[in-house]
């Protein structure tokens, strides 16, 4: 949309219209302009603006970031709580264009394409980090979806209208006809062009929906996330996907949870995976490594053995991801980095090398080894949080 344009003049609503009155405008300028009726140059670029502008002005979080700083997100955004699934429902199969395409072909008062009147499911896919995975959350969707009209109630009829059998087909939805060819009489059977396939017609439609009793909504819901959740368990929100044609029964949202990879902790199951770094001596000696847990403010306690090798595993219970439905946590297992000091100080090495003895040479010790400020300390340092791959043992 260029600078110029205002999503209210695109609309052509006055800015303090209320939710209602912008969908009627929106439904309006989007017959005229759906490429399915409109083949006029610029006509698909009108729509996409209309559609745009119907996006942002249905949103009561984006209207009044944009009623008052000129832009949808606002200057800080939505927070964590709020996804909009607007732009991915081009990758899963319900994208606007499709919302459109079901309206435009659904059967009316006065005919259509489609025989099926019961509303689809919808399928979304929802992002979250492993902490709220681990801590269960509820986030507030913004999608597109077919929805009841308001107007009519999702009955299809305007007011004084009533809705009876289909005189054409008999209310069965299907017509026989009979053509005469050189080997007889054939017979072909066909839906109903009145209804659509549905045997019922409404005599006085709902100008807003045309009779379908649904029409194309900018909605939001909350979906509750359980603690514990895996990637690609499924919630399903019963009633919040497509509606059925004038009351027919809706289908549901299913929400597809992907779980975000985390910097520190690879899950496998109900543990926690993690990489912690100890200098050779605090292997040899024992220490201790205090790390942030995957549930706020929580801090876990990793008691490194006395003699630890590189790459051993050190299990701290019940530190993992919490089970579903359960008090219950699975364990957290770190794979210790055995790291070698640099840059000690002289008087040290000379400890150390008094310490080995005779058995060692003067060069077993290099000059060139770090302080120990570079090392993870006995109880005091954190764990390092970069990225890492190790193969672990599976459940």
């Amino acid at each position: 949309m260029e600078q110029s344009q205002d999503y209210y003049e695109i609309l052509g609503v006055p800015r303090d219209a209320d939710a209602q009155t912008i969908k009627r405008a929106f439904l309006r300028k989007a017959r005229t302009l759906h490429p399915d009726v409109n083949h006029e140059p610029g006509a698909e670029k009108a729509f996409k603006a209309v559609n745009e502008a119907y996006a942002v002005l249905s949103d009561d979080r984006k209207r009044a970031n944009y009623d008052r700083y000129g832009t949808p997100e606002g200057p800080g955004g939505f927070g964590s709580d709020y996804v909009d699934l607007s732009d991915i429902f081009g990758g899963s199969g319900f994208g606007f264009s499709d919302i459109f395409d079901s309206f435009f072909g659904g059967s009316a008062a006065g005919g259509g394409r489609a025989t099926r009147t019961r509303g689809r499911d919808m399928g979304i896919t929802l992002r979250i980090t492993l902490e709220e995975a681990a801590a269960g959350c509820t986030k507030t969707v913004a999608y597109d979806r077919l929805a009841p009209c308001d107007d009519c109630g999702g009955t299809g009829m305007a007011e004084g209208g009533h809705e009876h059998s289909c005189t054409r087909c008999g209310g069965t939805g299907r017509v026989v006809e009979v053509q005469r060819t050189i080997f007889g009489s054939m017979q072909t059977q066909s839906t109903c062009p009145d209804c659509g396939g549905s045997g019922r017609v409404v005599d006085k439609p709902c100008e807003t929906c045309g009779g379908q009793g649904r029409t194309p909504s900018r909605e939001t819901v909350e979906v509750e996330i359980p603690a514990g959740v895996y990637a690609g368990q499924t919630i399903t929100v019963a009633g919040k996907g497509e509606a059925g044609v004038r009351g027919d029964r809706g289908g549901d949202l299913v929400v597809r949870i992907d779980i975000l990879d985390h910097e520190r902790y690879q899950r496998q199951g109900d543990d926690l995976y993690c990489q912690v770094s100890v200098d050779s001596f605090g292997a040899m000696l024992g220490c201790v490594v205090y790390l942030d847990g995957i549930l706020e403010d929580e801090r876990v306690r990793v008691e490194i053995p006395a003699g630890c090798q590189y790459g051993q595993q050190v299990m701290v219970t019940g530190r993992g991801m919490p089970r579903q439905g359960m008090s219950a946590r699975g364990n957290l297992i770190a794979v210790v980095e055995v790291l070698t000091p640099t840059n000690l100080s002289p008087e040290r090495m000379q400890a150390l090398r008094e310490l080995l003895g005779s058995d060692a040479p003067a060069g077993v010790l290099a000059d060139d080894i770090a302080s120990e400020d570079d090392t993870v300390s006995s109880g005091t340092k954190r764990a390092s949080g970069k990225a890492w791959h190790f193969r672990g043992r599976k459940k």
